[in-house]
């Protein structure tokens, strides 16, 4: 039982066991998945974090109109941009895509990643 009256708000959100039971929906292909775990209600500075998993086959191409972070937390990526770097992402490996650029994913695996994008 919460000691929280209904006009206070909680100090922050937990979602136990995330990487293994949270499923993203299908949002390419049949092989692109990507949701929200948590947004913000910030409306100055909305910021949100979720999983994206990619499954071997058509690679997606992506176009940000925000800043994000993503760690890779499972698998692997290959992952390129419009200026020719490419970079074999493992687990372990963080990676910040700017505003604006337009980065390929592909895997001939699976590749999860968590990101946090504002």
């Amino acid at each position: 039982m919460s000691d929280m009256t209904s006009t206070e708000q909680q100090a922050f959100k937990h979602y136990a066991n995330a990487q293994s039971t949270f499923k993203p929906p299908l949002i390419a292909n049949d092989n692109a998945f990507l949701g929200d775990v948590f947004e913000s209600t910030d409306k100055k500075s909305p910021i949100s974090s979720g999983f994206y998993r990619l499954e071997k086959g058509t690679p997606l191409v992506y176009e940000y109109t925000y800043h994000e972070m993503k760690i890779i937390v499972d698998g692997e990526f290959d992952i390129s941009d419009e200026t020719g770097q490419k970079v074999h992402a493992v687990k372990g490996d963080v990676f910040y895509f700017p505003k604006g650029s337009k980065i390929t994913f592909t895997t001939e695996t699976f590749g999860l990643g968590f990101y946090c994008g504002q």
